[in-house]
């Protein structure tokens, strides 16, 4: 195992809850963190980790529920705690069950792991999570969240940032920021990290909350797509027969079917992004008609795979997106995908954060709080806003 470099060790330990292949450590590691330990539950995730990050002596991953995780047994050191804790039972494409769902219950686990690191739990803890949780149950799983972390002296931030701030494709996610010593205040209530949607939570005086002082992000990009697509020649059999594009064509809608006829006529070659969608009972085929792709899911059955629609000089091709294809919009690739099953890595990576959105996050927010670098106020003295 190599050693650490003494600017490795010199910062700030993270813990990565709910890991999955590891997107969010290659993140908080670009951002200035050094993740020393890990944990997630399904074994084809891990393998995608180990295959990508390998042994390093001061981490541990523990594979296995997070239920049955002891405090003990983690680095009493860190500065930060990290949690992309489930989302099916929030996402919109799920039950909307709620925190209270037998899946996104698992957040109730890691408050307890925190609860029981006494006067040792980081000063910093993230959750990560689908848009989804600002409305799930009219609003009161986010407020629950937020006062679980109340409750362990935590103040709490809100912010929505879509991966498409940095990567061609659209993915919204909610962060909640919880700090011990809560930063100095803007006094913006609504900005590009803080919609509308979400200002009722900082003007509820049942939480204590904050609202950071940050850069304003990049700006939602408008193209970018067809450059990070493979380069797969037209002959592949990756592309689809004629029988089966064909099917494909006939799916679409009238207006759907009229735009991607004027695309394919026109001069140039053009990569869209296609979903499989149930409408009125029957599966349907819609293209998006940006140069982004739609968000990324979790790849278990056709409807949530995500195809590439090639067109231009008078033609049509479509097939399934790549691993490869996911990890770049991601914002991950290099990622090491070489022992990795087809379906393994497209799930691996539909249900992860994008690298991007949490080294910003990392190094303009969690890291300058983590180590004092943001100007601070006690959080035990913060008046709740309202």
């Amino acid at each position: 195992m190599p050693a650490l470099t003494p600017i490795e060790a010199a910062r700030p330990k993270a813990l990565e809850f709910f890991a999955g292949i590891g997107l969010a450590r290659m993140g908080l590691e670009a951002g200035g963190f050094r993740v020393a330990w890990a944990n997630d539950y399904e074994p084809d995730k891990k393998a995608m980790y180990d295959a990508q990050f390998g042994d390093r002596a001061d981490h541990q991953f523990t594979l296995g529920d997070v239920a049955a995780i002891d405090a003990s047994e983690l680095p009493q050191d860190a500065s930060l705690a990290w949690a992309s804790s489930p989302c099916t039972d929030l996402s919109l494409a799920g039950a909307r069950a709620g925190l209270a769902g037998r899946q996104s219950s698992a957040f109730w686990q890691f408050i307890r792991l925190l609860r029981e690191l006494g006067d040792r739990r980081p000063p910093v803890a993230v959750l990560e999570n689908v848009t989804g949780l600002a409305t799930s149950h009219g609003g009161d799983d986010l407020a629950a969240a937020i006062m679980a972390f109340n409750d362990l002296g935590y103040s709490v931030d809100v912010l929505a940032i879509d991966a498409r701030r940095f990567v061609p494709q659209s993915r919204p996610r909610l962060f909640l920021v919880a700090a011990q010593d809560a930063p100095e205040e803007t006094d913006e209530f609504v900005s590009d990290l803080r919609p509308d949607w979400l200002s009722g939570i900082f003007t509820d005086s049942s939480l204590r909350t904050h609202r950071a002082k940050l850069p304003a992000p990049p700006a939602p990009m408008i193209e970018g797509f067809g450059a990070l697509v493979e380069d797969i020649p037209p002959s592949d059999g990756l592309w689809w027969d004629a029988d089966r594009t064909a099917a494909f064509v006939a799916s679409l809608s009238p207006i759907q079917r009229e735009r991607v006829t004027a695309m394919r006529r026109t001069p140039g070659v053009k990569h869209r992004t296609a979903y499989r969608r149930t409408r009125r009972g029957e599966a349907v085929w819609e293209v998006r008609p940006d140069d982004i792709s739609g968000c990324l899911r979790t790849a278990r059955g056709g409807s949530s795979k995500q195809a590439v629609v090639k067109l231009g000089n008078k033609r049509l091709q479509v097939r399934w997106m790549t691993p490869r294809e996911y990890a770049r919009l991601m914002g991950a690739a290099d990622y090491d995908l070489s022992g990795a099953r087809t379906n393994q890595a497209l799930f691996g990576f539909g249900d992860a954060v994008a690298v991007p959105a949490v080294a910003w996050l990392a190094e303009h927010y969690l890291e300058p709080l983590a180590t004092g670098r943001l100007t601070r106020i006690d959080a035990r003295e913060l008046r709740a806003i309202g």
